[in-house]
């Protein structure tokens, strides 16, 4: 495993980041300034039709894009309250300061709603 410079770890992706589980939730989290989470399941019809949405928010320079199915965590369920998904969670310095689960979301729709947010 190569490791990475402490600037490496401050980069955000230009694309979205598959997080394993509660640690690499954190990490994500605890490493990017602003970065979104979407919570999803294997199966849901409308969480993968959120991948092309969620891959040109990535592109973005200042806002990092994970992905987590908190079935593979199952603690994740009751951190987050995920009663459904896809589950759209914004970060800003480690803490949740917004989140929507209302199926999916165009793009346009979608980086208005993080605007609203960035700093």
């Amino acid at each position: 495993m190569t490791e990475q410079s402490p600037d490496a770890l401050t980069e955000v992706p230009d694309r979205p980041q598959a997080l394993a589980d509660a640690a690499g939730l954190e990490t994500f989290r605890e490493t990017h300034d602003f970065a979104l989470v979407e919570f999803y399941t294997d199966g849901c019809g409308i969480c993968a039709s959120m991948e092309p949405v969620l891959s040109g928010i990535a592109r973005e320079p200042d806002v990092a894009v994970g992905l987590v199915n908190p079935r593979d965590d199952p603690p994740l369920v009751e951190a987050f309250d995920v009663r459904g998904v896809p589950l759209l969670v914004l970060f800003r310095d480690g803490e949740v300061v917004a989140r929507r689960n209302d199926g999916f979301v165009g793009v346009d729709e979608l980086r208005e709603w993080i605007d609203e947010y960035r700093a």
